[in-house]
């Protein structure tokens, strides 16, 4: 048998349970209607994070473009800021690591759009200015945060916590929301 016994399988399988039990339905719901609202208006979405949260940012960003279609529904038009390593790497380079996503949502972002970011601690200085200086642009802001939220829950418009300090079982609930959001707005028609 590899490393992991069965035990410490089976309580991880019974703290994600347990978590699921927990989802706050309310603030999921809340994402689901603005997101079904912004397509309508043609509006764009962007998201990001780092490590794991730029996966799942990537990741975010397929479903809501693809798995997100509904019949007679405008499609969404969403972009992960993780996707373009060269842009990526030019503003970490030329800036500073902590601007990478500040800089490209000052390119992008109008007024209207959605801003995602994904964090599990809530506390990474690249996603705090990125938030920022989405704000200041005018886009509303999504924080898909785990822990106790850190300072990104109180800078955003609507944040879904992930009530876990483990950083592994934060960013399986950041997929299961991304996954129920995307579910909820292809079966919205």
């Amino acid at each position: 048998m590899g490393n992991c016994n069965k035990e410490k399988i089976i309580k991880y399988i019974s703290d994600l349970d347990a978590l699921l039990r927990k989802l706050p339905v309310e603030d999921i719901d809340r994402v689901v209607s603005l997101l079904d609202k912004i397509r309508e208006g043609g509006r764009q979405v962007f998201i990001f994070g780092n490590g794991g949260s730029a996966a799942t940012a990537s990741h975010f960003a397929c479903d809501l473009s693809k798995g997100a279609i509904s019949e007679g529904k405008q499609r969404i038009k969403a972009f992960a800021l993780t996707d373009n390593v060269h842009l990526l790497t030019a503003w970490a380079n030329d800036t500073s690591y902590d601007m990478v996503f500040a800089e490209q949502i000052i390119n992008y972002v109008e007024p209207g759009d959605v801003v995602i970011a994904i964090s599990g601690s809530g506390n990474s200085p690249n996603v705090l200015n990125g938030i920022t200086v989405a704000r200041e642009k005018g886009a509303t802001t999504v924080g898909l945060i785990g822990f106790s939220g850190g300072k990104l829950k109180d800078l955003v418009d609507i944040h879904i916590i992930a009530p876990v300090d483990e950083m592994e079982r934060a960013e399986d609930m950041h997929l299961v929301f991304e996954h129920i959001i995307t579910a909820c707005l292809r079966e919205s028609a």
